[in-house]
């Protein structure tokens, strides 16, 4: 059974060019700085497929090896808050199956212990990895 990570953000009207850019910016960073190119990263959907008001939406699949849960957790989130700041007056909602990612204004979005360095290497050992990516 796979868990995965959904993101998407709605409003009344639709992204400008401004805006479009700036999401393909974000997305084009996070591309290039995923640790794992074997592994499922952020994936904007088609805006063209969805549903009315949705402006961007998107899902990342976790990965089943624990020593890169959090370093992929993070750095998708890292990234779903980057796209949050750019479209501020949209109404977004971050989940991972039935979970709801909190949002804060400072730290944006996180998830208790994504950036804790003992469970990641305490997770990375129990997979056989040599430790934090990236």
């Amino acid at each position: 059974m796979s868990v995965s990570l959904y993101y998407n953000a709605h409003r009344a009207t639709p992204l400008t060019e401004t805006e479009s850019a700036s999401v393909e910016r974000v997305v084009a960073a996070h591309m290039a700085s995923f640790p794992y190119a074997d592994e499922e990263s952020l994936y904007v959907w088609d805006p063209r497929s969805s549903e009315p008001e949705e402006i961007v939406a998107g899902s990342t699949k976790m990965p089943f090896d624990p020593g890169r849960l959090m370093p992929v957790i993070a750095h998708v989130l890292d990234s779903v808050t980057e796209l949050r700041r750019a479209l501020p007056d949209a109404r977004w909602r971050v989940h991972m199956d039935d979970l709801d990612v909190p949002w804060d204004e400072a730290e944006g979005y996180a998830l208790a212990g994504m950036r804790d360095p003992d469970l990641i290497a305490e997770l990375a050992a129990a997979s056989g990895e040599d430790g934090v990516a990236g």
